[in-house]
């Protein structure tokens, strides 16, 4: 099938942007078989095109990677379904059920590859040059505190609001009072730098 027969669903209430949607074209361009086994879920427009209910950003992602083509197997056709099913599918095939056991990931999944595939795991790639393309001092109005050094073992606690920050710090007798700053990621936070405790 021709991609240009498929357009993205304008409608869709789910996005990947940034560093997720590159994993997401990654993991396509790496691993194309997936697409034969969870297919896009698609319905035919009034203009003859296909669009999909679910799998908008796999569509997208192959539209990234500059495909002319795909097999027909990489979608699934669902016109029989009534406007309220199909968008009770567009809803319910984007929720995330369920949490992660992280120790069950920590034993026994490479941190590495689960981060590459798209899992977000606390603290497992915590090194300068993550931080510094997420959370630059460009993007911020102070510079980002605490600097991470790899020669160091420490936690950086991000609180919501300053009664968060200040019970924490509280909670684990921190001798300094917190530094600020904000950012387009954060907004205004809090930042504690655990290694006090240490």
């Amino acid at each position: 099938m021709k991609l240009s027969k498929l357009k993205l669903n304008p409608t869709n209430p789910r996005i990947i942007k940034d560093e997720k949607f590159k994993k997401l074209v990654k993991s396509i361009q790496e691993f194309p078989e997936m697409m034969e086994k969870r297919p896009m879920v698609c319905v035919t427009d009034t203009d003859g095109k296909l669009y999909p209910l679910g799998g908008n950003m796999r569509l997208k992602a192959l539209q990234e990677l500059k495909y002319k083509e795909i097999p027909d197997n990489w979608i699934m056709l669902a016109d029989e379904w009534t406007e309220e099913k199909r968008n009770r599918f567009t809803i319910s095939d984007n929720v995330s059920f369920g949490d992660w056991n992280f120790d069950e990931l920590a034993n026994n999944w490479d941190a590495g590859q689960l981060t590459e595939w798209g899992v977000d795991i606390p603290f497992s790639e915590m090194t300068q040059e993550n931080i510094d393309s997420k959370y630059n001092n460009k993007n911020c109005e102070y510079p980002l505190i605490p600097i991470y050094d790899e020669k160091y073992t420490a936690f950086i606690i991000i609180c919501k609001t300053a009664t968060e920050e200040a019970a924490i710090r509280t909670k684990f007798n921190f001798p300094y009072k917190a530094k600020s700053y904000k950012n387009k990621f954060l907004g205004e936070s809090n930042v504690l730098n655990a290694s006090e405790l240490l």
